[in-house]
């Protein structure tokens, strides 16, 4: 009976009662590591806050606000409008291809007149939200069923087959990861995806003969830089130059000679981790690392907490798909993978990727203020 008076009083709590049950820790992490995004925009600007931090500020500041409002909203609303939501953002990468902005060689970007927005990060969020709806609903002895899995297959490999004619390969590749992590969660059996990969390899050379000339010079260049050096293989030369002359405790803030120096590329975006750890060393990026891996545990520990298993889900597709780009972008610029043009959170100057990222977290702490709702399996709600 107390069990049950705590989860009514719960499910009544006003907006103000919400506020408190915020994860306020998880807030603060993630204020800490935007504001190590802040400190080294501010040293990409050559110790200005123009043209890169203040935006970013004040980015953060709006994106703030906005995770603490849809942190009060109930998950069951984002259980009955998923699909809405993802049909929303299909639309749009369709409208990228009618009427997108061409920017570097892509066209991913539709110009709203006041900003520019990029879908891809509104579909990362869509999709997570989607397929955690369709396997909540899903009873579990189903899951492995083949038949089962064609419609959440359906519901990956069309926006990554979009976003792959943008061209954006890296983030169809991330699109389909965190969708894989999903199947994952959600019980498909992992010799299953043994079986997958198996035929991926096996389709490598076909896959190879749809790359453009860009994509395949990026894959030699990943695997022998040095051969044209002051091509292709310039940036992640450079970026590997900048990460070895910081050493352990770095050259100091605002004394990065590659950064400042303008040898590496793309420092306030793709190569920012870089130009993080010229200046801090070894211990600044290990800094990073640590307080990315707290954001990991506390995304974690919400969705192990929640009862619900489209919250779970939800809440794990989130943390799974940040913790995914970071890796992505750290061992990108270390020369581990493909030069892929894929953001660090929280840290690269963007407007989409950081409005995105922390609506996102906004859903990801509304599974912990939500943890003990409970969403029937036939798609009914329960109260």
């Amino acid at each position: 009976m107390i069990a049950l008076g705590l989860a009514a009083g719960r499910r009544r709590l006003t907006f103000w009662g919400k506020l408190l049950q915020i994860n306020w820790g998880l807030a603060l992490v993630l204020t800490l590591v935007a504001s190590i995004g802040f400190a080294t925009l501010y040293s990409a600007g050559g110790g200005s806050f123009e043209p890169w931090s203040v935006r970013q500020m004040m980015r953060f500041g709006v994106g703030f606000v906005v995770m603490v409002a849809l942190a009060t909203v109930d998950i069951r609303i984002w259980f009955r409008w998923a699909y809405a939501i993802y049909a929303a953002a299909i639309a749009l990468l369709v409208a990228v291809e009618v009427a997108g902005r061409i920017g570097m060689g892509a066209q991913r970007w539709l110009d709203l007149g006041v900003f520019q927005f990029q879908p891809t990060e509104m579909m990362r969020v869509a999709l997570i939200m989607v397929l955690a709806r369709y396997f909540h609903c899903v009873a579990p002895e189903n899951v492995g069923r083949p038949h089962y899995l064609l419609w959440p297959a359906v519901l990956a490999l069309a926006p990554a087959f979009l976003v792959f004619k943008q061209p954006d390969l890296g983030s169809a590749v991330l699109l389909l990861s965190t969708a894989g992590a999903l199947f994952f969660l959600g019980g498909v059996r992992i010799w299953k995806f043994a079986l997958l990969g198996g035929l991926a390899i096996a389709a490598v050379p076909v896959a190879w003969s749809f790359l453009r000339d860009y994509q395949k010079q990026r894959v030699w260049t990943f695997l022998d830089p040095e051969s044209d050096p002051l091509g292709a293989g310039y940036h992640i030369i450079q970026s590997k130059i900048a990460l070895g002359s910081g050493g352990i405790w770095g050259k100091g803030y605002l004394q990065g000679t590659q950064g400042h120096l303008q040898f590496l590329p793309e420092k306030q975006t793709d190569f920012i981790f870089t130009m993080l750890t010229e200046e801090w060393g070894i211990v600044g990026g290990l800094t990073l690392l640590a307080l990315y891996t707290v954001i990991l545990l506390y995304g974690l520990a919400i969705a192990l907490r929640a009862r619900s298993q489209f919250g779970r889900l939800l809440a794990a597709g989130v943390i799974v798909s940040f913790y995914v780009y970071a890796f992505i972008n750290m061992s990108m610029v270390m020369g581990l993978l493909p030069v892929v043009g894929v953001p660090l959170p929280l840290v690269s100057y963007g407007g989409t990727s950081m409005m995105t990222l922390l609506a996102s977290f906004g859903l990801l702490i509304g599974v912990y203020v939500h943890r003990d709702v409970q969403i029937a399996r036939d798609g009914g709600v329960e109260e």
